[in-house]
């Protein structure tokens, strides 16, 4: 392996010992760790390169002088374990042809899977999943509950259902399926809506675009092209497709009170708002309100100007693009969160038990220093494995023509890192890793733990680029555990159970929301931090409805992931 990829590599720190030291040491209950010790002054992230994870695969925008929007708005990526080896395996989401573009090389998407080792290798041909279109994001589901997850991938023109085949190939089924959502698609989620027990899909729909609906946008004066504000396209309906449980879906957009809202929506979160056990939605638009889908028993009632997350303070419609929900404060109650285009800050809705939202970005600082900025993908997580949520957050701006057309504004934007003190949210990108002084072109953005190893790690999808996959080394330096959750008579992904736990004077509680980000899938295990504290005293599942029941399990393990199945005593 020696050779010019080795000569790349910061003090000479070779290939070979890379693979040495991941693979040299056996972790507690039988997971490999990492031999690297847990320097407690080192950085919160290392970047793993290409040239040691062997994931070349780009992105490529395929730009033009026309400037067609669906460029730049590109690209999704996700983790999943597509073929249940308890590791996270890596999808990445390319463009390709449709009618504003044609390649001059085929493009296509990639599945890569997790060596076990710190490296990947690209099986999407084999596995058939290299996308159809021109590509923009992907939900993970097992919408059949045959235990194997299943891809969405959302596209311009028509997207995608891969189905798991259980040996580690996939058959397209979107046309038995129903849900080929044809029109610009962006972000998708699987949830729950009626609490039958089958996961649903939502897909976001963005603007009324096609090649010959493209406008011209810049400055006259000089001829120069630019791409538009989506403010100058009409507005469309998302879709959501009902679960018929026997491999196809229904669109109920109509009756479910989805489709009465015309839309410019980039990212999706499913997640309990008020805490009646049905799954709302929280959907960020770009220069059309806001939404949030509040769930009636199966009917959305559309509240996002009277929640107080519609507008910007000022009523005024903003750029709307990344999206997560978390209850970060632990007041019980789901809190959300909305990145947003430069000049309008991006916002931090507090829950008030109401159904309403305070925006607490200024107070917390996160409003001042996002000002400027553009962000996409972003998650709340406990990078730290301290209990609490932090937030990252994933830039860049959408015009790769805005550098000196607008003071402080640049089109390559670094990621920011919030850490969750307890008390508020500090900014510590600068301990972060030097990651976060690289301006990149960010778009999506997925969590997962690839190296089994408790810290959450990031994956990063860059426009027109090479994806960033960063290895977390803050969480190590905490105990934690990993829980993944079966459902059997709720969803077959949990999703909406929630966590309760309690390790000496740490008591937190979790939900497992649906989606989250933008265009971007996640590990669906979850992990729970306990900080220096040495046991974990006891975990409730509250399992989502129709269950609704909760399971109480003590004498856990820590530092290791166990699998909880719904109804089943124990855990393994």
């Amino acid at each position: 392996m020696n050779g010019p990829e080795d000569q790349q590599l910061p003090n000479a720190f070779s290939r070979r010992a890379f693979l040495q030291a991941l693979t040299g040491a056996a972790a507690t209950y039988g997971i490999p760790r990492l031999a690297f010790p847990a320097d407690e002054q080192g950085p919160f992230f290392s970047e793993i390169p290409p040239s040691i994870s062997g994931i070349t695969w780009a992105h490529v925008n395929g730009r033009s002088a026309d400037m067609y929007l669906p460029e730049t708005t590109g690209a999704g990526c996700g983790f999943l374990d597509y073929d249940n080896d308890g590791w996270m395996d890596i999808y990445l989401v390319n463009s390709g042809p449709c009618d504003f573009y044609t390649p001059p090389s085929r493009l296509r998407n990639a599945l890569y899977h997790n060596n076990r080792d710190g490296t990947f290798t690209d099986v999407g041909e084999k596995a058939g999943v290299t996308g159809s279109g021109y590509g923009q994001g992907i939900a993970v589901g097992d919408y059949d509950g045959d235990g194997f997850p299943d891809i969405y991938l959302t596209q311009y023109g028509r997207s995608v259902l891969y189905h798991n085949n259980g040996d580690g190939t996939f058959t397209d089924v979107t046309e038995r399926a129903g849900i080929a959502a044809p029109g610009w698609a962006t972000s998708a989620v699987w949830f729950d809506y009626d609490n039958d027990g089958q996961l649903d899909l939502f897909v976001c729909r963005f603007v009324d675009f096609s090649k010959a609906k493209n406008k011209w946008c810049g400055n006259r004066l000089t001829n120069e092209r630019s791409y538009c504000i989506p403010r100058v396209y009409e507005p469309m309906p998302c879709w959501l497709f009902h679960n018929n449980g026997n491999g196809t879906f229904t669109d109920v957009s109509k009756e479910s009170g989805i489709a009465e809202s015309l839309a410019k929506a980039w990212g999706v979160v499913a997640c309990d708002i008020n805490n009646d056990g049905w799954m709302d939605l929280f959907v960020a638009s770009d220069t059309v309100p806001n939404f949030l889908f509040v769930n009636h028993k199966g009917k959305f009632e559309e509240n996002g100007v009277l929640a107080g997350v519609g507008y910007s303070a000022y009523g005024r419609a903003r750029s709307g693009m990344g999206v997560d929900a978390a209850d970060y404060d632990q007041d019980g109650w789901t809190d959300l969160f909305v990145a947003n285009v430069d000049q309008e800050m991006f916002s931090l809705y507090h829950n008030n038990k109401n159904e309403t939202f305070s925006d607490a970005a200024v107070p917390t600082g996160i409003g001042s220093a996002t000002k400027l900025m553009s962000g996409w993908g972003l998650k709340f997580f406990d990078y730290d494995n301290d209990g609490d949520f932090d937030l990252l957050l994933c830039n860049g701006h959408p015009d790769d023509k805005i550098d000196g057309r607008v003071d402080g504004v640049k089109y390559l934007e670094p990621m920011l890192l919030y850490r969750n003190t307890g008390k508020g949210m500090k900014n510590v990108s600068e301990q972060g890793g030097a990651i976060f002084s690289r301006p990149m072109a960010g778009r999506g953005m997925a969590i997962g733990d690839f190296d089994n190893d408790g810290a959450v790690d990031v994956l990063v999808a860059i426009n027109n680029g090479t994806p960033v996959l960063l290895r977390n080394n803050a969480g190590r330096r905490n105990n934690w555990l990993g829980v993944k959750l079966v459902g059997k008579k709720s969803n077959p992904d949990a999703v909406g159970a929630r966590l309760s736990y309690q390790a000496g004077d740490l008591k937190r509680s979790r939900m497992k929301v649906g989606g989250g980000s933008y265009l971007s899938a996640h590990d669906p295990r979850m992990v729970l931090g306990i900080g220096k504290r040495e046991k974990a005293d006891w975990l409730e599942v509250k399992w989502p409805l129709p269950s609704g029941t909760t399971q109480r399990f003590t004498g856990l393990p820590i530092n290791r992931y166990i699998t909880i199945v719904e109804g089943k005593e124990g855990w393994s």
